[in-house]
Formats: structure tokens, sequence, C-alpha cells
């Protein structure tokens, strides 16, 4: 092990990792943001018909 790798304190290994990590990261962020729907885009809940039934 050199001074480089005690200094930083992770290994090559550790290293990629984290960098894997963190582009996972960013790709499950895309995605979430990519399957968002804007809040303009909702409608109001509506109750299902069977929490209706004894208004009939």
């Amino acid at each position: 092990m050199d001074n480089t790798q005690r200094k930083s304190g992770q290994s090559h290994g550790e290293q990629i990792q984290q960098a894997e990590r963190e582009a996972a990261k960013q790709r499950l962020l895309a995605q979430t943001e990519t399957d968002r729907i804007p809040v303009e885009e909702t409608t109001r809940a509506v109750p299902e018909r069977r929490w209706r039934r004894g208004q009939d």
C-alpha cells in the first residue's frame, strides 16, 4: 500500500465501488424525474363506489 492510498483511506476497489454507487444514484434520480407527474397534471381524488353504497 503506498502513501496515496493510506492518505485517502480507500483502496482502488473501494473507490470504484463508490463511483458505481454514485452513478447508480444518479441513474435513479434521473429515472424518478422522468417518471414524475407534475402537480398540474394530477386530478382530484374521487372516492370509489364501494364507499358510496349507503348513499344510493
